[in-house]
């Protein structure tokens, strides 16, 4: 800032100015401080719009810093309650999918038993049917057995 520097070289030449003896007076040309206190007077305007400026544009940067840094604060609230949402989804989705495979077990072991009572309800009618098969297959080898009997003794007594 020029007017800054002009205020200084005034001051400067204050307290290098020869003293008054007995006084706090000192001698300055009159001529020389006039011109750097015009000088530093028709710069402050000038120093002051700067400074102006820069007030502004510091406080534009701090407002955009600010609407940013609110920006960055939803899109992040925004994505916590997002990845709420989803590890809720998920569990729900967890439970849903425990119970389909509970009722898909439990599905599984009635129709298993049913399956199985069935294939013994089948199994048991085999049976009957085959100890039948072997009763009647039993009583055809005694009557062969039988006949075989008959027929020796027939023979025998045809041989007398």
């Amino acid at each position: 800032m020029d007017s800054v520097e002009k205020l200084t070289a005034a001051i400067t030449m204050v307290e290098e100015a020869r003293g008054v003896p007995l006084s706090a007076s000192c001698v300055v040309h009159r001529a020389e401080m006039l011109e750097v206190l015009d000088d530093a007077r028709e710069s402050l305007p000038t120093d002051f719009a700067s400074a102006q400026k820069i007030i502004e544009t510091r406080e534009a940067i701090i407002e955009e810093a600010r609407l940013s840094a609110e920006q960055m604060i939803a899109i992040a609230r925004e994505d916590v309650a997002q990845m709420v949402e989803q590890t809720s989804i998920v569990q729900i989705a967890r439970d849903e999918a425990r119970k389909i495979l509970d009722d898909a077990r439990e599905t599984a072991e009635i129709e298993k038993a049913e399956v199985e009572e069935y294939i013994d309800g089948r199994l048991a009618t085999l049976e009957v049917i085959l100890n039948k098969t072997m009763d009647a297959v039993s009583r055809g080898r005694d009557r062969l057995a039988g006949a075989n009997d008959k027929d020796v003794l027939s023979q025998l007594a045809d041989e007398k």
